[in-house]
């Protein structure tokens, strides 16, 4: 009896202590934003503690979409629905890592020969928009880089007998790297991928696609892309309110005549517009900040700080879109980035061609930002893509337009995949 006793009494003393150590965890989470609440940015105050930038890049890196092709002596292999993150792109990132971290200095070079080293062995990547050499190093899991380089288009060719890194800005910018690669190892990765799906727009210039940009990728078999639900998931506001440190039950809210949340505290202005749109215009000394070593943020910086932040606003509203760094510009103590949106590495386009996100810093401090906060939802529908051949004729009016796949968002409910020109 006394046995019992004891072992029930063992099991409460030891059913206390658990419950005190969770009560302990529970509560030093709240205090530091543990497991993420604020990410690598936070609501400074003067006895605030910044989290490392660094930390937060290992664990949080970025994601983008990306277009890809491998060519090898038997034909192409293309992907046009691919993100940085995904298993399928491992090899390419792991021949993207070691090529830019062997690269050695750029030499200028004309974007002919980038796009004749296309049609030899090679693999290519385009990542939608000219990014800082730094942040695509993070995008292949590693570091390094000059963040004054910017590319787009990035190419690793075989070129007499040397294996090189080409740079691309899509502009008119274009650089060639020798790189410590071999044959062998280009070939490898190659070799991993079935080829003949797939062909450059350069590759019948002129013929079948006269008027295009030459690095228009087109598939044997178009994708099969889902039809998206799009809808406004701001019916709770608070948590937004508290993520950006406003005071949920602040007294100084109030809708102004459209129907727009207006809420103004510490001089700081937060609106919540009737179409899901966040406008936030800082001020005062409780201003949302990210962390950086100096008082200026490299670009690197400030792209993991602003996607943190991002994300963490955007943690519940669910669905299956994600956000991706468009741009990340300084000029002075000055940072602009733009953001948007992407479903299984396919774009989504704002029918206005507005980005999603678009957060401006005055050092580290985050003096405005607008966030367009929507849920998009895959469907069982598919979209039904225009027809190839009328495509090119839709481009053909527009000479050296792109032609790529996005969804498109008009503000209704329904988004599809379709065609577009750029």
């Amino acid at each position: 009896m006394n046995d019992k006793k004891r072992r029930r009494r063992d099991f409460i003393q030891n059913l206390s202590i658990a419950l005190l150590a969770v009560s302990a965890v529970l509560l030093f989470a709240k205090m530091y934003h543990l497991g993420g609440t604020a990410g690598d940015w936070q609501l400074l105050s003067s006895s605030s503690t910044q989290t490392s930038a660094n930390s937060i890049g290992q664990t949080e890196l970025l994601s983008a979409p990306v277009q890809a092709a491998v060519t090898g002596p038997y034909g192409r292999f293309g992907s046009v629905t691919l993100t940085t993150a995904d298993e399928d792109f491992s090899p390419l990132r792991s021949l993207l890592e070691q090529a830019l971290g062997s690269a050695g200095t750029g030499t200028p070079c004309g974007t002919e020969e980038f796009l004749e080293a296309l049609k030899g062995t090679s693999v290519y990547c385009d990542f939608l928009s000219p990014l800082p050499l730094t942040v695509l190093a993070e995008l292949m899991w590693t570091s390094g880089g000059d963040e004054t380089v910017y590319a787009r288009r990035l190419a690793v060719a075989e070129r007499e007998g040397q294996v090189v890194l080409y740079l691309w800005d899509g502009g008119e910018a274009c650089l060639r790297c020798d790189t410590a690669l071999t044959a062998e190892v280009l070939l490898d990765t190659v070799s991993r991928y079935e080829l003949g799906n797939a062909q450059f727009a350069l590759d019948a210039a002129t013929a079948q696609y006269p008027a295009l940009d030459p690095c228009s990728l087109f598939l044997e078999k178009e994708p099969l892309l889902s039809v998206l639900f799009a809808g406004l998931p701001l019916s709770d506001t608070d948590r937004l309110l508290a993520v950006m440190g406003f005071n949920p039950n602040t007294q100084n809210r109030y809708p102004d005549a459209s129907g727009t949340q207006v809420i103004m505290e510490n001089g700081r202005t937060l609106r919540i517009y009737t179409d899901g749109t966040v406008a936030y215009l800082s001020g005062g000394d409780d201003a949302l900040s990210i962390s950086a070593d100096g008082e200026i943020p490299s670009l690197l910086e400030a792209s993991l700080g602003c996607s943190s932040l991002l994300n963490t606003l955007l943690a519940s509203t669910g669905g299956d879109a994600s956000i991706w760094l468009k741009d990340v510009r300084q000029n002075g103590i000055s940072t602009t980035l733009s953001f948007g949106y992407q479903v299984d590495g396919v774009p989504i386009c704002f029918s206005d061609r507005g980005a999603a996100a678009e957060i401006t810093l005055s050092g580290t401090t985050v003096s405005s930002m607008t966030l367009r906060i929507r849920q998009y939802t895959s469907q069982e529908e598919t979209s039904l893509l225009l027809p190839l051949r009328q495509a090119l004729a839709v481009a053909a009016c527009h000479p050296g337009t792109e032609l790529t796949i996005g969804y498109v968002d008009n503000g209704s409910d329904v988004v599809r995949a379709q065609w577009l020109a750029e």
